[in-house]
């Protein structure tokens, strides 16, 4: 076939850090061309411009993946984005390449068999953004807490209060009598823990200004046990409810539906699947922690489960009820199901 074919182009590219691989073909599958380049966006907006108009181009959504993204869209190609999960078989060869997995990645699309993940665009990407980081410098401040709690247990300090960093547990710590290098530790990370609490505040500040006039966000805090910050991840992981056909899609999406496996007559149900964004997972569970049981719907689900199958199973029952009415805010701006219980 000659080089100057003029027909719809397949590519596929597998992206790393420094470098890429380019593979072009035919919707047939034939060959056109195979190219490595640096990572450079005028480079790449360049060899995708000889895939001719339009191209439907895959990568897999791996580290890094916005910037080609958008390079792409930009030069015209359809992009598809390769879940990680469903590209995994490409491990069985004998032979692991650049060029086999850009090939295979390509052969995929062009046979309908692309696991396909979402391309959120650079708006849902900035709010993510800021919503990560949140929850980044949230679990470096929970492990400089933890630090002084095992600082004050290596010299048998004891703990009375449940919160050693309020005021009573802020006294204790100005108190204390600890040699030279722990007094040091503890110090040092008392002024990592004041650093974060400020850009997590600098953090929440952002979001709330940036989301205060979007009605889906304030759709959310109409829900049971969703605030301000939960609110904001469920809005900025989830992205475009749309997406999703039904409820059980969110919740399958989100990890909080049992694995299942089923060969002939033998059929095996059992714990989450946790695929998915762990951030929603969070979410919705810590939602539902502190919901007393009189809460409509959720409360009595949380009970009831929890008496059969034990509490933390209940909080996933609940969690994966406060997603269906998660979806119901987003899609409709209300859920129909809790006013008429209230």
């Amino acid at each position: 076939m000659s080089p100057s074919y003029e027909g719809r182009q397949i590519v596929g590219i597998d992206l790393h850090r420094r470098r890429s691989v380019i593979v072009r073909m035919t919707p047939d599958g034939y060959p056109l061309g195979t190219v490595r380049i640096g990572n450079d966006a005028a480079t790449l907006a360049h060899e995708i411009s000889r895939a001719g108009e339009h191209p439907d181009v895959v990568l897999e959504a791996t580290y890094g993946w916005y910037w080609a993204a958008d390079v792409l869209a930009a030069a015209g190609a359809r992009v598809h984005l390769a879940h990680p999960l469903g590209v995994k078989g490409f491990a069985y060869r004998r032979v692991k390449n650049d060029v086999r997995d850009a090939a295979d990645l390509a052969d995929l699309l062009r046979m309908g068999r692309l696991p396909e993940a979402w391309v959120a665009p650079p708006p849902v990407r900035e709010l993510r953004e800021t919503v990560r980081h949140r929850a980044a410098l949230v679990a470096i401040r929970s492990t400089c807490k933890a630090q002084i709690h095992a600082v004050l247990a290596k010299n048998g300090v004891a703990v009375p209060m449940t919160d050693l960093f309020g005021m009573a547990g802020t006294e204790l710590l100005e108190q204390v009598r600890l040699p030279s290098p722990f007094h040091a530790r503890v110090t040092s990370l008392r002024r990592l823990i004041d650093l974060l609490d400020f850009e997590i505040d600098a953090a929440a500040c952002q979001l709330a200004g940036r989301l205060a006039r979007d009605p889906g966000y304030q759709a959310l805090l109409t829900l049971p046990g969703i605030g301000k910050t939960l609110a904001a991840v469920f809005l900025a992981e989830i992205g475009d409810i749309t997406r999703f056909p039904t409820p059980g899609h969110l919740a399958s999406w989100a990890g909080l539906t049992p694995r299942h496996r089923e060969s002939d007559t033998t059929v095996h149900r059992g714990h989450i699947t946790k695929q998915g964004s762990s951030l929603i997972r969070w979410a919705a569970i810590e939602a539902v922690s502190i919901l007393p049981p009189t809460t409509p719907i959720l409360g009595p689900t949380k009970t009831r489960v929890a008496a059969r199958r034990g509490t933390n199973i209940g909080k996933v029952a609940a969690a994966r009820k406060l997603l269906t009415f998660v979806f119901y805010a987003l899609r409709d701006g209300e859920v129909r199901a809790l006013r008429t219980a209230a």
